[in-house]
């Protein structure tokens, strides 16, 4: 049997429909909160004098009249608080201060120079009270995308091989140290939280985000909400076999999908490109004595070099295949491409799209729309954010 909910279960569930739909709405007045929530009006002239009184919430003015007395209009505060946004997975830790609707207060980035282990965790506690230390309003609690497998129940780093982290207890360390609430994903999935709320996905109550930089993840929003799945693993394609007998890749197995198209691997194949040909446009980009960086590739990919355009259309047609699986299964329609090799746009996502195409039943590939995210680089950062708006306040 279904256990009755609690006191407080049915508070703070009245309480997070009404702040989502002051949220949602701009500005409201009481009367409309009661239609839309169908709510009492006591409750909900209750509960919004609660938000008033945490501010969080504002009057800000009268709506139209229709007759009578005009309506007393609310309107979330924005920043009332902030959030602390932590980003783990790129080759520096990046923090900001974030407010109620997903603008950046304050931004501070720290390199770690391939740190890893203890020293690793050591540079979590300098951003963490740097950005404390900038704080301009009370903070509601700290965010964090990091890359592998997270348990996020539980708040363990379970495996993070490029930080050498395993059983990692990182929720409870930083709860500990700054008794505050924090929360954690995988980085990919806390990139489809942001999209679906900050983003382009804003509309769409299923969406598909695919992160490629150093790494390749996905993140699944199904119905607003974020899928991680039994073991916090969903979306994690970059380990899809795409290659027999490819590349070792990090995980131990062999041809990856991140063999073949993680900004790494980009650059690998870029390096093998300059030294075959000696009249690649790459050479006019890249230093002698040093590697190519992806600047550099997408410098000689706009210049129109067409062994680098090739390249880049090949990363897009392994990634249609691997997509195909997943919108066999799940049937999602919209897909958008995050990270530092979003950058490539239709010479990535045209050949990703016209493969995955041709390798779902056609009903379903029909509708199926592919675009880059526009929240760049602060993508990781908005989603952590969003985590703790969604456990701290219901929203999302």
């Amino acid at each position: 049997m279904m256990k009755k909910a609690t006191r407080e279960q049915s508070k703070f569930h009245n309480k997070s429909l009404i702040l989502n739909t002051i949220y949602n709405a701009k500005h409201i007045s009481r009367a409309d909160i009661a239609r839309t929530t169908h709510l009492t009006r006591s409750t909900v002239s209750d509960t919004v004098s609660e938000l008033i009184e945490e501010g969080l919430v504002a009057e800000i003015g009268y709506g139209q009249s229709a007759g009578g007395k005009p309506p007393v209009l609310l309107q979330v505060v924005d920043d009332a608080r902030q959030i602390i946004g932590i980003d783990l997975a790129s080759g520096e830790f990046r923090g900001a201060l974030v407010n109620l609707r997903g603008e950046i207060n304050e931004r501070i980035n720290i390199p770690i120079d391939e740190k890893s282990g203890d020293m690793a965790l050591e540079f979590v506690y300098v951003l963490v009270e740097k950005l404390l230390a900038a704080a301009t309003q009370p903070i509601m609690g700290i965010g964090i995308g990091a890359p592998g497998l997270m348990d996020s129940d539980e708040g363990v780093v379970l495996t993070a091989v490029n930080l050498d982290w395993q059983d990692l207890p990182l929720v409870d360390l930083l709860q500990e140290r700054y008794d505050l609430p924090v929360y954690i994903a995988n980085d990919s999935q806390v990139s489809a939280l942001a999209e679906s709320k900050f983003g382009a996905g804003d509309k769409s109550p299923n969406l598909l985000v695919v992160k490629i930089s150093r790494g390749v993840g996905s993140g699944i929003v199904i119905d607003h909400q974020l899928y991680q799945g039994d073991k916090y693993g969903a979306g994690e394609i970059g380990h899809i076999k795409v290659e027999e007998d490819g590349e070792l890749c990090r995980c131990g197995n062999y041809g990856c999908l991140e063999t073949k198209i993680s900004s790494r691997a980009i650059r690998k194949q870029a390096g093998q490109l300059l030294a075959a040909d000696p009249d690649s446009i790459l050479h006019e980009y890249v230093s002698p004595g040093t590697s190519v960086s992806l600047e550099n590739v997408y410098a000689a990919y706009q210049a129109g070099d067409p062994a680098v355009t090739e390249l880049i259309a090949a990363a897009g047609q392994d990634l249609g295949r691997s997509l195909a699986f997943i919108i066999s299964v799940l049937n999602i329609n919209q897909v958008i491409v995050a990270g530092s090799m979003s950058v490539f746009e239709d010479g990535l996502l045209n050949p990703a799209l016209e493969v995955l195409r041709k390798s779902v039943l056609p009903n379903i590939a029909y509708d199926v729309q592919m675009g880059a995210s526009v929240l760049g680089e602060e993508i990781v950062i908005l989603g952590a954010a969003g985590l703790v708006l969604q456990h701290e306040l219901g929203l999302l």
